[in-house]
């Protein structure tokens, strides 16, 4: 794909004014929502060239490739925009079983009821002993 193609379907894609654009990752076998995150225009290009997820942290203000510290890469089969342009999906599979930070298998693990969310899912693995310490 040469940068004139790429940049053309980036060009597709409707960034909020921060430059930003949420992305769903998706368990390519269940369908299950794993995550949601942020992709910049940087991410979501290095995402459909390497096929492992790379995302946006807002909150260290840098890419974060998905499993770079806990090594749960996601391997994207699909990338999916929505009819508005505003919405990604990433179609994954997810090494380890894990994507979310708590240790679960999602990051939806709580549900409503009764007016309280209750957890629903277990830790499959505690935090302390998937983190590296730098």
């Amino acid at each position: 794909m040469t940068s004139t193609d790429a940049d053309q379907w980036l060009d597709s894609v409707a960034f909020n004014s921060d430059g930003l654009v949420p992305a769903i990752a998706q368990d390519a076998a269940s369908g299950r929502i794993l995550m949601m995150a942020w992709m910049n225009r940087e991410s979501l290009a290095l995402t459909a060239e390497s096929g492992k997820a790379v995302y946006w942290s807002r909150s260290r203000g840098k890419l974060w490739r998905k499993g770079e510290s806990s090594g749960h890469e996601q391997l994207v089969k699909n990338i999916q925009l929505d009819c508005d342009g505003d919405t990604i999906v990433l179609s994954v599979t997810q090494q380890g079983g894990i994507a979310c930070h708590t240790g679960r298998e999602s990051c939806f693990f709580r549900t409503l009821s009764d007016g309280q969310w209750n957890t629903t899912e277990n830790v499959l693995k505690d935090p302390n002993q998937i983190y590296r310490k730098s």
